[in-house]
């Protein structure tokens, strides 16, 4: 039958993208290693505002620059810093032409187009959609190559994120700090004045840059005042007190130092004996009353009474005159009580409050709305009205609700709107450090914010925060501000950072800044009205339940609500969206299977605005079978192919719940040509001999673990059975995509000889090995992170750790089979375990070996465990008289 006008190109006219021919997992996986310890110098762009879980820059810059390069008569190359050097001025004879470097990417060597990582490269004629923009990272890499983007989000604090990092590259930086210093000479005089205290080092004031508190309450038995202290340590020791710890003495209420805070020290003050470990509040919530021992659950006092008080009770200073004077660090800063003048000039700011009525407009007096983020579930919320929050402007103190509301009103009388929203992002950024959910971490001396993990922890003691600032600290408006300058002043003139024989590279500056063709959307991914329009759709999806983003961005969008509501109509409800968000969230009644079914309908969005010969590229958590057989049937119904995946690294940051996620992976869709019907057992061959062809070709000629050859052997197969969906047949039957992953699997494995004692000699020879590198090492082998689980040879009870000869649940597993089966079950690693801990006890271990026997199999792994630990104790149990006699 002859083609019809308009009909789909077929797979030959096609241009197949670089990306689907190989992918430099090697070379972006070394440089997000370097990128997600120090974001704010690699993108500080990003660092402009908290946003959850962002893609690594590396990462989306990577597939932009294999994705957008299909035609080299559209790409220009410039060399950065040195205005209209292209790529011909290079001089490198090696270098033929774009497009020969575009024309050698595969997957034995996908490193040609890589040498245009670090090079300003511009793209014409692309279009780039995000429907789940989230923080921007996908847009501002894409706009870099010059590509027209168009973003989207449901949630109004991602929109006006995204927005202010699209806007950065053409914002005048001088008129921007022009405004910062009409705000600092408004307030920030005033402002630092309630953070002052006396210095200890004569008859002058210092900057206090912490204030510590504690939750007060009476004991329901005896009525003593009960202060929630979980231990008396204040911070750990400095400079020449390195050593030592600063502990609150619970007598005289004075800051000592001590030795050790874990055992019984003396107060320097007023010589009173205690154990700073032991305070008033044990595990499972519970006050310990000093008095009379009453043992009672806090949250359930604070029910009863109604609320709970708060104690200002020590403080950290710096003082800026004792520095210029040259005193010795431990003068000009460090930890003490707080003062009666402290005490004073807290309560005189909490009667200023009060009695500021035209300020409490600025203080968000909403109600916090019951979640899964807010109320304890399922997921990982707690419950913060059990602990007596109510509103959102319960989490703050009088003092921090009166400061933060005069320079909210200063910002909103900026009368540039732009000018003012870039000082509303840093405050609101700053919030995060400003609130009473805000702690101390004790071993940095430093402080952490409320979303030190994704979720609300209310806190028995807390730090409040220097809102402007001084010389020192983490978290003020002016750090912030200055952090977020970074970010513009990149956004205008961005570098790039590579990695050169194991060290960072940063290049001079592009010539072209971010965002200079961008739009923003704001609604539903699912009712975008687009229509073969976009070249690509680059994103990172929503996946399951592992960040329920709507209700941890209400905290910051109550507060932008104050000054947007009137400028922008999504800022207008009284929350954040939630029902339309697409995610599993319990208290939405949203569980996996709502989730499957709405972003489905959201890739069904994605296919109708993608070009015919478009790209759909997006990264995704993945972590068992089930999530990719979902995944693929969710695409082929919609009518995308998947034509490759790579696994990459995650960011170092992301937190998620239990074993949900395993490791991200960049996958690659295509709109679908017409499908043919096969027999599973045709195709079955197909991918048998994929499968192996990949293996072979990635094996030979890269330097991968098993687990990412395992990622992209199952994209190349998972690439023969789209051409297919819906059309395979077994027994008369047609499989779905389910059924067909689950073969797939055993394709893989079926060859492979690969199983649990080579995997877990590969994750002790592993850097900080964790859940993910058991995930990536098991794929495509014969053995399963269940099994390994089920052997003790990893635990997550307690944190991440391996089962090792020494590790207590490991010990006991193999006991039980040597004690229960005479060890006719044990495996070689178990053996040696065990032989290894019998040596250690100094028991004897001849009789073992003489018993089980040693064979070429055990000496091979006794070799390897060896070589692998540094420990030759494996080798010699097994063959050395003066060992094995022990």
């Amino acid at each position: 039958m002859s083609e019809q006008s308009g009909s789909p190109p077929t797979e030959r006219e096609r241009t197949e993208l670089p990306i689907e021919r190989g992918f430099p997992i090697e070379r972006v996986n070394e440089i997000a290693a370097k990128e997600g310890r120090a974001k704010m110098y690699y993108r500080p762009i990003y660092t402009m505002h908290k946003w959850w879980a962002r893609r690594l820059g590396c990462v989306f810059r990577t597939i932009s620059l294999y994705t957008l390069l299909d035609d080299p008569e559209k790409v220009e190359v410039f060399e950065p810093g040195q205005d209209n050097e292209t790529l011909a001025d290079w001089g490198d004879e090696t270098q033929t032409n774009i497009a020969s470097l575009i024309d050698r990417v595969d997957m034995s060597d996908p490193e040609s187009l890589w040498e245009l990582y670090s090079k300003d490269v511009r793209v014409a004629d692309k279009k780039v959609l995000d429907p789940f923009m989230g923080g921007g990272t996908s847009l501002v890499e894409a706009s870099r190559f010059g590509a027209e983007v168009v973003g989207n989000d449901l949630n109004p604090v991602a929109w006006f994120v995204t927005k202010k990092e699209l806007e950065a590259g053409v914002t005048d930086v001088e008129e921007l700090e022009a405004a910062f210093e009409q705000v600092k000479a408004d307030v920030a005089e005033e402002i630092t004045q309630y953070y002052k205290t006396l210095c200890p080092n004569g008859d002058h004031d210092a900057d206090v840059m912490y204030n510590f508190w504690v939750k007060e309450l009476d004991c329901v038995s005896c009525g003593h005042t009960v202060p929630l202290f979980k231990d008396y340590r204040v911070a750990a020791g400095r400079y020449e007190n390195s050593d030592k710890y600063n502990v609150l003495c619970p007598d005289c209420g004075s800051v000592t130092l001590v030795d050790d805070w874990q055992s019984e020290s003396v107060c320097n003050e007023c010589g009173h004996g205690f154990v700073p470990k032991e305070g008033n509040v044990s595990r499972g919530g519970k006050y310990n009353c000093p008095d009379c021992g009453q043992k009672y659950n806090i949250t359930d006092a604070i029910g009863e009474q109604g609320e709970f008080r708060t104690r200002l009770y020590a403080l950290e200073y710096y003082c800026e005159h004792c520095d210029d004077k040259d005193l010795d660090r431990s003068e000009v800063k460090g930890y003490r009580e707080a003062l009666p003048s402290d005490l004073e000039r807290a309560e005189t700011a909490e009667k200023e409050w009060e009695e500021a009525e035209e300020l409490k407009q600025f203080v968000p007096s909403l109600s916090i709305p019951k979640g899964s983020k807010t109320q304890s579930s399922s997921i990982d919320g707690s419950d913060v009205f059990e602990h007596g929050y109510e509103h959102w402007s319960d989490m703050f103190n009088d003092r921090q609700k009166l400061v933060l509301s005069k320079l909210l009103k200063s910002i909103s009388e900026i009368e540039d709107q732009n000018l003012k929203e870039y000082l509303l992002l840093a405050f609101s950024d700053s919030l995060m450090f400003q609130n009473t959910f805000t702690i101390y971490n004790l071993s940095a001396n430093k402080i952490e914010g409320v979303f030190k993990s994704n979720g609300f922890d209310p806190q028995m003691d807390f730090v409040e925060n220097n809102v402007w600032g001084t010389e020192y600290g983490r978290g003020t408006f002016e750090s912030t501000w200055r952090k977020l300058l970074r970010g513009i002043r990149y956004a205008s003139a961005p570098t790039e950072r590579y990695v050169e024989d194991g060290d960072s590279v940063e290049t001079p500056e592009f010539g072209k800044p971010i965002g200079e063709n961008s739009t923003l959307l704001y609604g539903d991914a699912r009712t975008i009205d687009k229509e073969d329009e976009f070249d690509v759709v680059l994103s990172d999806p929503p996946y399951y339940d592992n960040i329920i983003y709507s209700e941890l961005s209400d905290f910051f969008y109550v507060w932008l609500r104050v000054v947007l509501q009137t400028e922008y109509e999504h800022f207008d409800p009284t929350e954040t969206p939630k029902e339309d968000s697409i995610v599993a969230n319990p208290s939405q009644g949203k569980g996996v299977e709502e989730f499957e079914e709405e972003i489905k309908q959201a890739f069904a969005t994605v296919r109708h605005c993608i070009k015919e010969d478009g790209a759909f590229c997006f990264t995704y958590h993945h972590s068992d079978s089930d999530s990719w057989g979902e995944l693929l049937e969710s695409l082929c119904e919609v009518g995308f192919e998947v034509t490759a995946t790579y696994p990459v690294s995650a960011d170092l940051n992301k937190l998620v719940i239990g074993e949900s996620v395993s490791f991200d992976i960049v996958i690659i869709a295509r709109p679908a040509n017409d499908r043919d019907a096969a027999s599973w057992n045709s195709l079955r061959r197909d991918i048998y001999r994929t499968a192996r062809r990949t293996r072979k070709q990635l094996e030979e000629n890269r330097d991968l673990s098993r687990g990412d050859i395992g990622v992209m052997e199952m994209g190349a197969c998972f690439r023969e059975y789209s051409k297919h969906h819906g059309k395979v047949q077994r027994d008369g039957e047609i499989m779905s995509a389910k059924e067909v992953v689950q073969e797939i699997y055993g394709i893989i494995q079926e060859a492979s000889d690969i199983g649990v004692e080579d995997v877990f000699i590969d994750l002790l020879d592993s850097d900080n090995p964790s859940f993910d590198d058991v995930n990536k090492l098991c794929r495509g082998t014969n053995a399963t992170p269940e099994e390994l689980k089920e052997m003790r040879l990893y635990d997550q009870d307690d944190g991440f750790e391996l089962g090792t000869w020494d590790t207590e649940k490991r010990r006991g597993y193999i006991q039980e089979r040597v004690n229960g089966d005479g060890g006719d079950h044990l495996s070689n690693l178990d053996k040696l375990q065990f032989l290894r801990y019998r040596y250690e006890k100094g028991r004897a271990v001849q009789n073992y070996v003489d018993k089980w026997g040693v064979d070429d199999d055990l000496r091979e792994l006794a070799g390897r465990l060896a070589d692998v630990t540094g420990d030759d104790t494996y080798t010699r149990v097994l063959g050395d008289r003066d060992i094995t006699s022990y």
